[in-house]
């Protein structure tokens, strides 16, 4: 009998005659767990919480999954899995479990099975694609549905109320999607009571030269090596390597919702109230799965749904990238925050620190007790959090709710370290750069930036698409016929993009 059993699957036990299996478990971020390659549907390539631009009064937050899609990848392209249970949490009392969680499931349905591709306008009969339903969608062949449910202890509330909400497709390109912001906007759903929600392919706005960190922290000399100058370091416009993102999309969930509803007694709060402050992380989860042989000759398979099991989680970006062990990777995909104090090694010793020191950048002693804020409810990002507020070593992506969104076009990408308190580990908003923020922070700038500030970056400052300051926020998919991406040797970099990026 051929099962797919995955390398974090439990063993198989054999019993009276039953064979039982635990699948699929996998994990994460940009494939950055040894598992996540089994199971990219399921991966979270990012997470993002911040409060709205639009409206101060609100919290966005943003569940990123499914890496590296390339927009002509047809026919099907990239719908979300229906075997996938989609989690947003908030934990508001400071013990490290959710207390409110926001579960998306998907839906779908083939329209026209005898069709080879899942979009068509144009040819065939078939009008163009200009609306997601009714008259101008007949050439949505693969089209999906999807529902929003709020969890509060033992109350469950459907916000979707019975309303069809339909996830955006990828942009085909123009002839198949002419007027495709149109088509976008249609995806853009107010649920009521300032809660806002949009599910759809967009471009990936994450931005790092991914090939140059992987290749054991090989970056660009022409971008400083690893330690940017003064000048490009205050550039916050403009990308002097490659950014590896460039020209991909990625599968993007968006809610908004206003902070009475998220914060512990429904109330807004300054910002050196501690219950301002709440932590958050996204999930993906599948259903574990038994399935049943009878081992008298009959070959005929059962198969049963169980309970659904995590697969991957995100808080803060890059902790599970470049600072969990590759064999902890995967078990640390798989649980949850409150017990994150079996990792506490890896963040109060951590690895990159010494690789740091081994090439001449100047770095804390170990234990590094100065990281412990972005796992805590401490200071700065909770200035009215004492000893007895700090709750468990968790990896939540904490926000402060009490700090006003910074004002478009003063925003800092170095965010909270740059003095935009606003940004990064203050939640995170789409434009900030969380790897150099990330690597400045194992480097010790938390403890002294003077001493320990060496200005540690990759070169690429900013998304190759912009974000928007309006919701959904996320920038809309490249193009599947004219996208193109950027490389090393090829135009993408210097001031309007115009310049070669370096190889070397």
């Amino acid at each position: 009998m051929k099962t797919r059993l995955h390398s974090m699957s439990l063993p198989a036990m054999l019993i009276a005659g039953t064979l039982v299996s635990i699948l699929p478990i996998y994990g994460a971020s940009h494939r950055e767990a040894p598992i996540t390659a089994l199971d990219q549907k399921a991966d979270i390539t990012d997470w993002f919480t911040f409060v709205s631009p639009e409206h101060p009064d609100r919290v966005v937050m943003v569940l990123n999954v499914d890496p590296f899609l390339e927009p002509s990848n047809g026919p099907n392209y990239f719908p979300f899995d229906p075997g996938i249970l989609y989690e947003m949490k908030v934990d508001n009392d400071h013990d490290g479990v959710e207390d409110i969680t926001f579960q998306f499931r998907f839906q779908t349905e083939v329209r026209a099975p005898g069709v080879f591709t899942g979009f068509v306008g144009g040819l065939l009969g078939i009008p163009p694609i200009t609306a997601l339903d009714g008259p101008g969608s007949e050439g949505i062949n693969l089209r999906q549905t999807f529902t929003v449910t709020r969890l509060q202890g033992k109350h469950s509330t459907d916000l979707t109320a019975g309303r069809k909400l339909f996830a955006v497709p990828t942009n085909v390109g123009p002839r198949t999607m002419p007027d495709y912001a149109d088509l976008r906007q249609q995806g853009y759903y107010d649920l009521g009571g300032g809660v806002r929600v949009f599910a759809g392919t967009v471009a990936d706005p994450f931005f790092i030269d991914l090939g140059a960190a992987f290749d054991s922290l090989n970056f660009r000399m022409a971008a400083g090596g690893g330690v940017l100058s003064p000048a490009v370091d205050a550039d916050d416009a403009h990308n002097y390597a490659p950014n590896a993102l460039s020209g991909f999309n990625c599968n993007s969930i968006v809610l908004e919702v206003p902070i009475t509803m998220l914060t512990r007694d429904g109330k807004l709060h300054q910002a050196n109230d501690k219950d301002a402050v709440i932590g958050t992380y996204g999930t993906t989860s599948r259903h574990a799965q038994r399935i049943r042989r009878v081992l008298d000759g009959d070959s005929s398979l059962e198969n049963e749904h169980l309970k659904w099991v995590q697969v991957q989680r995100m808080g803060n970006p890059l902790i599970n990238e470049l600072l969990i062990g590759t064999g902890s990777k995967d078990r640390w995909s798989m649980d949850d925050p409150k017990n994150d104090s079996q990792f506490a090694n890896f963040l109060l010793n951590p690895l990159l620190a010494t690789i740091f020191s081994s090439i001449g950048i100047p770095v804390p002693p170990a234990p590094r007790t100065d990281l412990l804020p972005l796992v805590q409810y401490m200071a700065p990002i909770c200035p009215g959090c004492g000893s007895k507020d700090s709750g468990p070593v968790a990896d939540l992506l904490r926000l402060n709710t009490g700090i006003p969104p910074t004002a478009e076009g003063k925003e800092r990408r170095l965010g909270f370290i740059a003095g935009d308190t606003a940004g990064f580990p203050n939640g995170r908003r789409l434009k900030d750069d969380v790897t150099d923020i990330a690597a400045r922070a194992v480097g010790g700038i938390l403890v002294d930036p003077v001493k320990f500030g060496t200005r540690i970056g990759d070169g690429v400052n900013t998304s190759t698409v912009q974000p928007s300051s309006a919701f959904p926020f996320v920038a809309a998919a490249y193009s599947g016929r004219d996208s193109v991406h950027m490389g090393p040797g090829q135009e993408g970099c210097g001031v309007n993009g115009a310049s070669i990026c370096p190889v070397n």
